[in-house]
């Protein structure tokens, strides 16, 4: 799946700045004076909203399907560790039961959905199996 979540871009009618929106996510919203700074915040925001989702606990939506030409996708940390979250809700497993079947403790399978934790490529691969996926990597 490709996780890249869609923003909306609107110039201040004076043309001071760019205000910049997720429709995913309420409380995800920045603006920059240039498009450049605009984008740039929003890559930030992004991560942050989702940071902070995952660290709370709260619903992670898939990425919604809104009609622009902006999509940013969130930093690789963050994005493994909301592939194996939402993964794992879509197959109703708990952490406990992931780590059972990959073998190892909780604490280590709770690290797969922290994004400060860089898992190695091995053990993503294997939490994606035990999860029904495939591992695929992309350069863009």
């Amino acid at each position: 799946m490709k996780l890249e979540y869609p923003a909306l871009f609107e110039q201040e009618a004076d043309g001071s700045a760019w205000n910049v929106r997720f429709t995913d996510f309420a409380e995800a919203f920045t603006y920059g004076v240039t498009l450049e700074e605009a984008a740039y915040n929003a890559r930030e925001v992004l991560d942050l909203t989702l940071e902070s989702r995952l660290a709370d606990g709260e619903t992670i939506p898939y990425p919604g399907t809104v009609e622009t030409e902006y999509f940013f996708a969130p930093s690789p940390s963050i994005q493994s560790a909301i592939l194996i979250h939402l993964a794992r809700e879509e197959q109703h497993k708990t952490l406990a039961d992931v780590a059972r079947a990959l073998g190892t403790s909780w604490p280590s399978a709770a690290r797969l959905e922290d994004p400060r934790h860089w898992p190695t490529l091995r053990q993503l691969d294997r939490a994606a199996a035990v999860l029904g996926k495939r591992l695929v990597l992309c350069l863009e």
